[in-house]
């Protein structure tokens, strides 16, 4: 396997890896405004992840609307996941 061909295919992985990380993150904020049954298992799933990839953010924002505090706070981390792992990504395609 050739060096050129192990970087692209690390900057593929953790361009996916932000992806995911940031669809959990919009998932749970589509189902928090949409209200979804948080008794769910699959909701609870997503609520969980999202909360610990959110961890930082969460509740970073002091609004007086739940909503505006959870779009706000977990969509900062979702747009920071998104842009920190595509520049890395980039990085490791152009350095070879």
């Amino acid at each position: 396997m050739s060096p050129r061909y192990r970087t692209n295919q690390a900057g593929r992985v953790i361009a996916i890896v932000a992806d995911v990380m940031a669809l959990i993150l919009g998932l749970w904020i589509l189902m928090y405004l949409l209200d979804a049954n948080r008794a769910n298992d699959f909701v609870q799933f997503i609520q969980d992840a999202a909360r610990w990839l959110a961890g930082w953010s969460h509740d970073l924002f002091t609004f007086d609307e739940d909503w505006a505090r959870v779009v706000a706070g977990y969509g900062l981390a979702a747009v920071v996941y998104l842009f920190v792992g595509h520049v890395i990504a980039n990085r490791m395609y152009r350095h070879h």
